[in-house]
């Protein structure tokens, strides 16, 4: 039982890792540099942003869960854990705070698409929050793949 904790951890890191990665710096600049309209690329890259949240929530909470049963009373020393719980952090700060507001100021600028609205500056400030949290979390996924394989190796 205890390969199969440890291989789902492993693979909970390649899945988060793995989808931060892909959307924010594939999928995402694809959408905007192919797609000719702009509104488009942006509600499809923000659907999958949302979606690789999700998936984020899911493998981060996996793990705590998984680093404390091995670990026991000792998880609190354990950088591993504390990546995890600063990712996990940012996740959900992006999933449930940023991303709602973003979406209710393009609600609130109906009619119009939002940075053709009075609100592009507020909307502009919090999508510069948002994308450089996107590459903290990035940044902070690429410790977690070194701390995972060296647990695994």
């Amino acid at each position: 039982m205890r390969r199969l904790a440890d291989a789902l951890a492993l693979l909970g890191i390649t899945a988060w890792a793995g989808s931060l990665w892909t959307i924010g710096f594939l999928v995402a600049p694809t959408l905007f540099s192919t797609l000719g309209d702009r509104v488009l690329a942006g509600a499809l890259a923000g659907r999958m942003f949302q979606l690789g949240g999700w998936v984020g929530l899911a493998c981060g909470s996996y793990l705590l869960v998984y680093l404390g049963f091995r670990e026991g009373w000792r998880v609190w020393r354990n950088k591993m854990f504390w990546l995890v719980a600063v990712l996990l952090l940012c996740g959900a700060a992006s999933q449930f705070g940023i991303q709602p507001l973003m979406a209710q100021l393009k609600a609130e600028a109906l009619p119009r698409e939002v940075m053709q609205s009075v609100l592009r500056d507020r909307f502009a400030t919090w999508h510069g929050v948002s994308s450089g949290l996107y590459v903290v979390q990035s940044l902070l996924a690429v410790a977690l793949v070194f701390l995972g394989q060296r647990r695994s190796g």
